[in-house]
């Protein structure tokens, strides 16, 4: 087999697994997170859009009551036993709601009690069982584990066969996957009633509600199937600390165990990353064949994907989440086939030899399945890697660092990427509406000063901690150790070295958690200062999102005139795409020019 075909084979594999599920996952996902208020403001909106159609006048309401109960209002919002119980024991009402400050301030809460519960858990595992005859983690360690983990980045400076017990894996890390991906979908759903309802008062929705259905009702069912899956193709569940075998050398070695089916299937349908082994998913244990390969691939994008289904659901009109739907392809298309035809050539004598940049890279997966699983991984805020990044080609290792700095849409993380790519259509709106000289508006509610500038901020975050973060590091002298690739100034290694330090901002800074390989990071400076990129690069955005969205469900939704941008169709996804590229071209061209574009030209 060619690996044109063998790359065709795997994309069309994954693509068709995705538009199977879109559909049914989608729809699941929109009843899952859908109130009698939210059902009776829908309805209204395709009434309105009917009645517009049709000449008739139309009217807005401004407070949406609670209707009377009707079997789909009931089955879409009956609390499950498990969580009653849950909501009993924690004193929570769920049919109270929040604001976008109530709703962010209990996101941070709980947020900062798992990085305290996680850096605590790390710090004593010595003294608890299946400790694995292994001692506490160190202070700094503990901290950037603790933060990356919360953060839903999942950044690893540390080998995790030889510092993490089997009770703090599955305790404190695999429950950070659940609820750190969950945390993002109720983001999304936040923002997306932010569009959908009319509230004087700005409620959004219970966080707390928002966050149980998360994960009981959609990662918890999903990643128990993807689990039985991987376990048909050996990947290894097991409470052992190891075993030992003879290496071919007649030496003994001692081959690490761990609960991994379980953790995996989190770890890429969570869009986590995190590998409980430190070969990550392209050791045997965790990734043994093609099929196991395409299996994580597809868990990495089905709950991003199919979230644009669920935003078309809930607003009323599905044509909407296609149209990002249709951004987020075209990205991930642009990025698959530059990536495919770098890694395929043959730069340097050793790939010369090999007819192929195999070097970092699995034989069970070749070319085709390894830089499809980079794509997926920097574009979805994984993090995850079945081969060395740092090994690809210069051409194929920029591609996927500009992927993490378009924002991670393409199509983004659990959540985290439908709301990056809805404040970025908000901005494309707004330069949309400059250009006709209108008051922008997305969805029927009008974008002002306030709304734009949380956008505005939103998208600033990530650009700034990574050209401030890169840009300190380079010049500190004592970081110069930590890069694997060193020199002259305007030599290769230089140059490399550089692409090194950028692709860790960029991936803490954006939640990813993959990285160059060559890059130490074990020093205070690297824990400290990543540690600080993850936490600001996770949640300052979504404070920013969840104000734009407060800000929105306080107005009314007006229909749309003959003067209306349209936010469907080619027009609107053209503008869109061409603002996520403008952004990140003027932001980070130079960087990108100093580094791996650079390196590809020497």
């Amino acid at each position: 087999m060619t690996p044109a075909l063998a790359a065709g084979l795997q994309i069309a594999a994954v693509v068709i697994v995705l538009a199977a599920a879109y559909v049914p996952l989608g729809d699941h996902m929109a009843r899952v997170f859908t109130t009698p208020r939210d059902e009776r403001a829908r309805d209204e909106v395709v009434s309105s859009a009917a009645r517009q159609a049709a000449g008739s006048t139309i009217t807005t309401t401004t407070t949406l009551d609670p209707p009377k109960p009707t079997s789909r209002s009931v089955s879409a919002t009956a609390d499950w036993r498990v969580e009653s119980l849950l909501y009993r024991v924690c004193r929570i009402d769920p049919r109270a709601e929040q604001t976008w400050v109530g709703y962010a301030l209990s996101l941070l809460g709980f947020s900062a009690a798992g990085v305290f519960f996680l850096y605590a858990l790390q710090r004593v595992q010595g003294v608890l069982p299946l400790n694995n005859s292994l001692p506490g983690v160190s202070p700094s360690v503990a901290f950037n584990t603790a933060i990356s983990f919360v953060t839903n980045t999942n950044w690893q400076s540390y080998s995790p066969e030889t510092t993490m017990s089997n009770l703090t894996q599955p305790l404190g890390l695999a429950v950070q996957n659940f609820v750190s991906a969950a945390v993002g979908l109720a983001v999304a759903v936040a923002v997306i009633r932010g569009f959908v309802r009319v509230r004087s008062g700005g409620e959004l929705g219970n966080f707390w509600v928002d966050l149980t259905r998360g994960v009981l009702r959609i990662l918890l069912p999903l990643s128990f199937v993807v689990a039985l899956i991987l376990l048909t193709q050996g990947v290894v569940m097991s409470f052992h600390s190891g075993f030992a075998s003879t290496g071919l050398d007649g030496s003994s070695i001692t081959n690490a165990l761990a609960p991994v089916a379980s953790q995996e299937a989190i770890k890429e349908l969570g869009t986590n990353g995190g590998g409980i082994l430190g070969a990550n998913s392209a050791h045997p244990f965790e990734n043994p064949t093609p099929l196991s390969n395409i299996v994580e691939i597809i868990a990495l994008l089905l709950i991003p994907v199919a979230l644009t289904r669920t935003f078309g659901t809930l607003v009323g009109e599905r044509k909407q989440g296609l149209s990002i739907l249709a951004v987020m392809a075209l990205l991930w298309a642009g990025i698959l086939a530059v990536t495919l035809a770098a890694e395929s050539g043959t730069r340097g004598v050793a790939a010369q030899a090999a007819g192929a940049m195999m070097e970092g890279k699995e034989q069970r997966f070749g070319i085709p399945g390894s830089a499809l699983f980079a794509v997926n991984t920097t574009g979805t805020s994984t993090g995850a890697v079945n081969s060395a990044h740092d090994a690809m080609s210069p051409l194929g290792g920029g591609v996927v660092i500009l992927n993490m700095l378009f924002g991670e849409v393409a199509p983004g993380g659990v959540g985290t990427g439908l709301y990056g790519m809805l404040v970025l259509a908000v901005i494309a709106v707004f330069v949309g509406g400059l250009l006709v000289g209108r008051t922008p508006e997305y969805l029927g509610k009008k974008l002002g000063r306030r709304e734009i500038t949380m956008a505005a901020l939103s998208v600033l975050v990530m650009p700034a901690l990574v050209l401030i973060g890169t840009g300190v590091t380079v010049i500190l002298g004592s970081t110069s150790g930590a890069l694997g690739n060193s020199g002259d100034p305007g030599t290769p290694g230089s140059i490399h070295g550089f692409s090194e330090v950028l692709y860790a901002y960029a991936s803490a800074s954006n939640n990813n958690g993959s990285a160059f390989g060559g890059l130490t990071v074990t020093d205070d400076w690297f824990q400290t200062s990543l540690g600080i990129a993850m936490l600001l690069g996770r949640f300052l955005p979504i404070v920013f999102v969840l104000a734009l969205a407060g800000s929105l469900v306080t107005k009314r939704r007006s229909p749309a005139g003959p003067g209306t941008l349209p936010t469907t169709g080619l027009l609107f996804a053209g503008l869109l795409t061409g603002t996520i590229v403008l952004v990140a071209a003027l932001t980070f061209f130079p960087a990108l020019a100093l580094g791996p574009f650079a390196e590809a030209l020497q």
